[in-house]
């Protein structure tokens, strides 16, 4: 099926390099280095939850933003549903949905099981750009959420 003019081939491919960003924005933030989920946004790229108003712009204001993540904050996030759709050869757009697990004052060692901090949804939109493709926004629903608990005080 030919869909949007483009070659079915090269639509898997941008279907695929689209969800490889999602997958890599995850990995950063929870397994690396999280001022580097910067690079994957175009330069103009922006990361904003309309429930709370916050709205990050650029790449600079990003990699500042994902920069002053606490060091001592222990994450994981659980995604699934990806769903990518390429509008044309330069343009896609993704939802994905998501389950983080996260607390702050971790050390070492194992955490004892407990509930996500947060179950919602990403809508993403990604260009190419430069021919790599490149996040241009990520929308944050969060339909349950609550504070990021700290170890050793009560939950």
């Amino acid at each position: 099926m030919d869909t949007n003019g483009l070659d079915p081939m090269d639509r898997l491919l941008a279907e695929r390099a689209c969800e490889r960003l999602i997958l890599e924005f995850i990995r950063h933030l929870d397994l690396g280095d999280p001022r580097a989920v910067a690079e994957l946004f175009t330069a103009d790229g922006v990361w904003e939850w309309p429930a709370g108003g916050r709205r990050i712009e650029g790449r600079a204001a990003l990699r500042d933003y994902f920069g002053s993540r606490p060091a001592d904050r222990l994450s994981r996030r659980m995604c699934t549903n990806i769903l990518v759709t390429v509008d044309s050869a330069v343009t896609a757009a993704a939802t994905t949905y998501f389950a983080t697990y996260r607390v702050d004052g971790y050390t070492d060692g194992m955490v004892p099981p407990q509930l996500p901090a947060n179950l919602g949804h990403y809508e993403d939109t990604f260009r190419k750009d430069d021919g790599s493709w490149r996040l241009a926004t990520r929308t944050t629903f969060l339909p349950f959420g609550g504070l990021t608990r700290r170890l050793g005080t009560p939950s």
